[in-house]
């Protein structure tokens, strides 16, 4: 959202721009300086030198901050600083060069500043994936990781047609607790005390909810209420959950775009995780047919667990949940599935977000299984 603040910023940004461009000009001949990696400090002093002789005979009017502006472009995040540096902001959306947005408290706004030309994006996004380690390319167009305090998603063209597309999601330095969640409004305190009883007498439970909803904050308020000689062994894609205990490992599942080194799903850490004497199995997202060795694992002792689902509610979520499980097991009747889930998951929590807010929306327990299916008991809904 332009500000009269950013409507400033935005107003020097072509000088910015046009020193920009004389950089590269001068530069593009000259192996010195590699834009597609962080600078070393003598690279930066050098940077710093060459944009200073040419503000002197060029630009004798540039100020301080396009200098700065143009520093980062080359060797830093471009537009993106002042998105990195306001942990207010929780994504950031790069549409191609020209398009930059961000989530800030709820809501999606645009940048009032983009990429120079979509070449210094290019680069940028180099830089991303050597600092990521993670690759994408013609071959595998798209990529996940963390970078920083981020997640990270990159999409290349032909699959985005136009530009590279970037999805960062930061994580918040201070996990959600129960009492943050009370006193944002989150829910009602008997609400809360629901959920941490379903902790406390070691209830297995999903939380669901769409995209962004928060469901991974549940998570980690949830673990905030274990003791600290309580071992639980998450399993994740990407690094979100943060962990209770020092007793407490995390388990990360691998993709090789290179293909040199062999996959590792969610599937054979489950399996692993048996081995690791548990008290909790927590599974950051339910997403393939490591739903089945979950279901395994939670209907035949392993109580307590804990995983998030995507759905808009418990029914959806169990459907869903029954399709998964038919991934691991296509040779499962439709009963049998029905079983172990109602042998494995004991209460279905939801979560929304809605206008820019996010809240429990519901608590539901699966009181029986049904031949046509399960019956359903809210414990808690939002008013």
């Amino acid at each position: 959202m332009l500000t009269p603040e950013n409507l400033g910023r935005a107003a020097g940004a072509p000088q910015a721009h046009r020193l920009y461009d004389d950089l590269m000009k001068e530069l593009q001949n000259d192996t010195a300086i590699d834009i597609t990696t962080r600078p070393s400090a003598r690279e930066l002093a050098s940077l710093r030198e060459r944009a200073a002789s040419l503000l002197e005979t060029k630009l004798p009017a540039s100020s301080s901050e396009a200098r700065a502006r143009v520093e980062q472009e080359m060797f830093g995040s471009g537009p993106l600083e002042s998105l990195l540096n306001d942990p207010e902001v929780t994504e950031i959306l790069i549409n191609g060069h020209q398009s930059v947005w961000y989530e800030k408290q709820g809501r999606l706004h645009a940048h009032y500043d983009r990429f120079f030309t979509s070449t210094s994006l290019n680069n940028f996004l180099q830089r991303l994936m050597t600092e990521a380690r993670i690759q994408a390319n013609l071959e595998r167009p798209f990529a996940d990781g963390y970078w920083q305090k981020f997640r990270l998603h990159i999409i290349l063209p032909p699959l985005a047609p136009s530009e590279v597309h970037i999805s960062l999601r930061r994580h918040p330095e201070n996990p959600w607790t129960f009492k943050a969640f009370l006193d944002s409004g989150w829910a009602p305190n008997h609400a809360i005390e629901m959920l941490q009883k379903l902790v406390r007498e070691y209830h297995s439970f999903l939380v669901i909810g769409g995209t962004g909803s928060g469901k991974t904050s549940v998570l980690n308020a949830c673990l905030q209420e274990l003791s600290s000689n309580e071992r639980v062994v998450t399993i994740e894609d990407t690094n979100e959950i943060r962990l209770p205990n020092q007793a407490s490992v995390k388990l990360i599942s691998r993709q090789d775009p290179s293909g040199i080194l062999q996959d590792v799903d969610q599937c054979e850490l489950l399996r692993q995780a048996l081995r690791m004497r548990p008290d909790r199995i927590v599974v950051g997202e339910v997403r393939g047919h490591e739903a089945k060795d979950l279901l395994m694992a939670l209907s035949t002792g392993h109580r307590g667990g804990m995983g998030t689902l995507h759905a808009e509610n418990p029914r959806q979520a169990l459907l869903r949940l029954e399709m998964l499980v038919q991934l691991g097991a296509p040779q499962w009747s439709l009963r049998a599935i029905r079983h172990l889930i109602f042998f494995g998951i004991q209460y279905v929590v939801t979560i929304s977000k809605t206008g820019g807010m996010r809240k429990l929306k519901s608590i539901s327990r699966l009181t029986s299984l049904e031949e046509n299916g399960f019956c359903l008991e809210p414990i808690y809904e939002i008013e």
